[in-house]
């Protein structure tokens, strides 16, 4: 009978062990995240020895997971994909439109976060669990860029709602940058990735996502990649990649709720408690049809209630005011 093994006491600082998560992300295996699971249920052995959260490796060592050998590291793999609606972003072969077998690589890969089933569009899938470590880790800011289209025509009010921060699972969105491209489609930038984030902020203003694509992470745009197809980063792609994650790592500043983060071009935010919400200036665009403001007071502001369009007997839409009053009730 295989017992646990218990964690394995450092002899001195000079030794040359890895956590075992590490180690098993280092071989491309897996991401640290996914290690730890196979770790928790039992799932690897250290010498033929199950091992539990906590071991480390040594050199001399044999690690198995699932009671494959798995060894040292290959040469580092990262890939663009334009994932399809209807893919998803789990290693998962039981699920049949996991995105390891659409994809098809030769090599074990796995996905750098995710992307809803229902949306396609830009994902990245590597061999390298440290970068995916770094990528997802919070505070960094990474930028996302998605194009989306409602199932009805957006309102100057819709873009600023957004644009401003919306209300969903119990905090406010953070400020981003709204541009509308079309009746009823807008582009967004995001440096959060709550769960199903866009979808959520458009359904608490009382829209539906009909279409949404993500067009860039990072400094790597989706470009002329066809849905369905996946190609290798160039070396200056992965250069400046590796740039921006190691300098976001470490000067990264963890933005508060209610706004105050500093993106590509702003200036250093205030700390939360410094931050004057009447003064925040919130970044929202249009393309075609009436010029708009470039800043845009923010709710509670004289001047935002006062350039509020609605009126006492006015078109019944609900508005960029009702909203705020809604969220603010916690609708």
């Amino acid at each position: 009978m295989i017992m646990a093994i218990k964690p394995k006491k450092n002899a001195g600082g000079n030794d040359q062990s890895i956590s075992l998560n590490k180690y098993i992300s280092d071989t491309g295996f897996c991401s640290r995240r996914e290690a730890d699971k196979y770790i928790d249920h039992g799932r690897v052995t250290i010498n033929d020895n199950v091992a539990i959260p906590g071991n480390r490796v040594f050199p001399g060592d044999i690690i198995e997971v699932d009671g494959e050998s798995i060894g040292k590291k290959k040469s580092s793999v990262y890939l663009a994909y334009n994932k399809p609606v209807g893919i998803t972003c789990t290693t998962d072969t039981k699920d049949k439109t996991n995105i390891i077998d659409a994809i098809g690589f030769p090599q074990r890969i796995f996905p750098i976060g995710r992307l809803d089933k229902e949306s396609e569009g830009l994902i990245f899938l590597t061999n390298d669990g440290d970068i995916v470590n770094k990528i997802l880790r919070a505070g960094n800011e990474h930028e996302k860029e998605y194009i989306v289209t409602c199932d009805k025509p957006i309102s100057y009010e819709f873009v600023q709602a957004m644009a401003s921060g919306v209300r969903i699972l119990n905090e406010t969105t953070l400020p981003c940058k709204v541009v509308q491209e079309g009746r009823s489609t807008f582009r967004i930038t995001l440096i959060q990735g709550l769960n199903r984030q866009i979808r959520r902020m458009c359904e608490a203003l009382d829209f539906s996502v009909k279409m949404l694509k993500r067009v860039r992470i990072m400094n790597v745009h989706l470009g002329p990649l066809k849905v369905g197809q996946w190609r290798s980063l160039n070396p200056d792609e992965v250069m400046v990649m590796m740039r921006m994650v190691r300098d976001s790592e470490s000067s990264a500043v963890k933005a508060p709720q209610d706004g105050g983060i500093k993106l590509k071009g702003a200036s250093t935010p205030k700390a939360p408690q410094q931050v004057n919400k009447q003064e925040r200036p919130k970044t929202i665009e249009t393309k075609g049809g009436a010029a708009k403001p470039k800043s845009v007071p923010v709710p509670g502001d004289r001047a935002a209630k006062a350039a509020s369009p609605a009126k006492a007997g006015g078109s019944g839409k609900r508005t960029y005011k009702d909203y705020r009053k809604g969220a603010s009730k916690g609708k």
